[in-house]
């Protein structure tokens, strides 16, 4: 009797043990099945797709996305990428702001991800694929150029080196335009040299050095400025732009589909001023842009570059000649200025302007503006 009853016992406490495995079994299947869906739901969402909401001043809403016409500035440093922003920054509906300096930081952390092969396949086994990368690439950058100044129907970013990643940036954002400042290397240089604008790998007591490194810059922009396209890419020469604002603007604007404004040939009437020009005094070109279009920096390298690398200057930056630049011109001839501009610079040769007294920050005496590339 005892034998038996123990072996009942016993098939009971067998069967509560399969019925209680069959039920979490079956709890597991369905925790499977909910983590499942959850997955697979995950993989349909699209977060780059959503919007980002701003409003404005006045309580005005503003949505911005991936597919909007961002307008992207650069070009290399000290050949009007400032001037071009503030000219910009100007009309009504557009806000370009100051450099944001971490977009072409990332961008450059982007692309050396994707150059190591070794990195690139630790990334894909880590599930950080290249959709991934990119739709976090495009949420950041959205994020910064949206929120880092007053909400706008258009909105630019001005980071110069940023142009070097616009083969990527085009495809990240498909309605956006670039616009690629083109300047003589040789007043380039001479400015990043006389003002101190330290480049990273730019060594600023060697014109010979500073023009290599200017033409190994502007060639990978402008080549990257002709694969993205003449309809969404459009190279802007500095010196037109100055001798000639008025065409110049239409023609950018036109290339933009953004309605024309004349307060694009006045920004220095706007800056400080509400829905204006927000200039930063710890930005090196401020001191510059502050005053209205003139051409007094057009040609001070002149008599400022050695003979030697004078001699030298078509094998040394060979894209002079290619953006239609004269190498050997001393003096070179880039035009006759337009009335406007004329006189704006008797104003500004007479100190006939007044500087913004809202400008942020405080002027430095030897400022250093770091670029990355």
């Amino acid at each position: 009797m005892r034998v038996t009853m123990k072996r009942v016992l016993l098939g009971v406490g067998f069967a509560i043990a399969l019925m209680v495995s069959a039920h979490l079994g079956q709890q597991m299947l369905q925790c499977q099945q909910i983590l499942g869906q959850g997955s697979s739901q995950r993989g349909l969402m699209r977060p780059e797709n959503e919007e980002l909401v701003m409003l404005d001043a006045n309580r005005v809403e503003y949505r911005y996305s991936k597919e909007m016409p961002l307008i992207f500035i650069g070009g290399v440093p000290r050949s009007g990428t400032t001037l071009m922003r503030a000219m910009l920054d100007a009309h009504p509906e557009v806000r370009c702001g100051e450099e944001t300096r971490i977009i072409p930081r990332v961008l450059a952390m982007r692309q050396a991800w994707s150059k190591s092969g070794r990195e690139k396949m630790r990334l894909d086994e880590a599930g950080v694929t290249d959709q991934v990368l990119d739709a976090a690439m495009q949420a950041f950058i959205l994020e910064v150029i949206a929120k880092h100044g007053e909400p706008a129907r258009y909105l630019c970013n001005k980071d110069p080196f940023t142009l070097k990643s616009s083969v990527y940036l085009s495809r990240l954002f498909p309605n956006s335009r670039f616009l690629l400042m083109v300047r003589d290397g040789r007043a380039s240089v001479h400015s990043m040299i006389t003002r101190k604008v330290t480049i990273a790998g730019f060594d600023l007591s060697s014109y010979r050095d500073c023009l290599t490194k200017w033409n190994k810059a502007i060639e990978v922009m402008y080549n990257q400025c002709l694969e993205i396209g003449r309809a969404r890419c459009l190279p802007v020469y500095y010196e037109q732009l100055v001798l000639h604002p008025h065409k110049s603007m239409r023609d950018i604007m036109e290339f933009l589909d953004i309605a024309w404004s004349d307060a694009v040939l006045h920004h220095e009437e706007l800056i400080g001023k509400p829905g204006g020009v927000s200039l930063s005094k710890i930005e090196r070109s401020t001191d510059q842009v502050i005053k209205p279009v003139n051409t007094e920096a057009l040609s001070r390298w002149l008599g400022h570059i050695p003979g030697d690398v004078l001699q030298d200057m078509a094998h040394i930056a060979p894209m002079l000649a290619r953006l239609g630049y004269d190498p050997y011109a001393n003096p070179p001839s880039y035009g006759q200025p337009d009335p406007l501009v004329i006189n704006n610079t008797h104003r500004v040769l007479k100190g006939d302007f007044k500087t913004p007294a809202n400008l942020k920050g405080q002027f430095q005496g030897t400022q250093n503006t770091t670029a990355f590339h």
